[in-house]
C-alpha cells in the first residue's frame, strides 16, 4: 500500500529512539477477502520488503492456500512496520573473538503505539470484511491486553477494535465494527509442534467464515 508521505514521516518521528530497522509496507488489495495482522517484520522482510517472506511466511502461505487464499487476494500487514532488534555481545567460536549481533525481538508497547497510525490507515483504506490476527501482538493491538491467543484462538469476535485517539497518545474503541478471528502466529509451530492440530482447526474455522461472507 502507498501511504501518504506525511503519515510515514509521522511514524518515523514517533519511532525515534527505538531500536527499529527498515520500513516494510503492508501489501495486498483494497477490499480484500481477508486482512492478516502480524507482529513485525524480521530480517528477511527488511531485505526483500515482502511481508512474511521468511520461515514463518512459508507456514503462513501453506495455511492460506489450504482455504483458497493467496497473496493476491489477502492484505498482509503487522502491528509494527519496522524490524525490532536487540544488541548482543557473543563469542564467535570459530574466530574466538567477541562480536556484536542484532537478532529480532518482540516489539514493545511504545513501539506498537508509535506505529498505530499506519494500521489505522490500512484498516480505513483496505476496509477488510474479516481481519485475522497472528499471535498476541496483533491480537492485543486490535482488541486489548486482556485478550490472549492461548484462550481466544479460533473464536470469532465482532465489534469495535482499538484505534489511536485524536491526541495520538492512547487507544480508543473504533466507531466501525469489524469481524476479527485470532490465530496463532505461524512461527508458533516451530516452538510447539503440539499446536499443529489447533492451528489447522482454526484455519478451517476461518475458511468457513470466509465462505459464509462470500455468499
Amino acid at each position: 500500500m502507498d501511504y501518504p508521505t506525511g503519515l510515514v514521516d509521522l511514524v518515523a518521528e514517533r519511532s525515534k529512539g527505538f531500536q527499529l530497522e527498515g520500513f516494510i509496507a503492508g501489501q495486498g488489495p483494497i477490499h480484500p477477502k481477508l486482512m492478516l495482522v502480524g507482529e513485525a517484520p524480521g530480517r528477511k522482510e527488511v531485505e526483500n520488503h515482502i511481508p512474511f517472506s521468511g520461515a514463518a511466511g512459508k507456514e503462513l502461505i501453506q495455511a492460506m492456500e489450504s482455504i483458497g487464499l493467496t497473496r493476491e487476494n489477502t492484505y498482509i500487514t503487522s502491528a509494527v512496520r519496522s524490524r525490532p532488534y536487540k544488541v548482543l555481545e557473543r563469542l564467535n567460536k570459530r574466530t574466538q573473538k567477541n562480536e556484536r549481533v542484532y537478532p529480532n525481538r518482540t516489539p514493545n508497547k511504545k513501539e506498537i503505539l508509535a506505529h498505530a497510525p499506519l494500521l489505522d490507515y490500512e484498516l480505513s483504506q483496505a476496509q477488510p470484511t474479516i481481519v485475522a490476527t497472528l499471535g498476541n501482538i496483533g491480537l492485543q493491538r486490535l482488541l486489548g491486553p486482556k485478550w490472549q491467543i492461548s484462550e481466544s484462538h479460533g473464536t470469532v469476535y465482532h465489534g469495535p477494535v482499538l484505534e489511536l485517539s485524536k491526541a495520538q497518545d492512547r487507544y480508543q474503541p473504533s466507531e466501525k465494527e469489524y469481524t476479527v478471528v485470532p490465530l496463532f502466529h505461524p512461527a508458533a509451530i516451530f516452538y510447539n509442534r503440539s499446536l499443529s492440530d489447533k492451528i489447522a482447526k482454526d484455519w478451517i474455522t476461518l475458511g468457513k467464515l470466509l465462505e459464509k461472507e462470500a455468499k
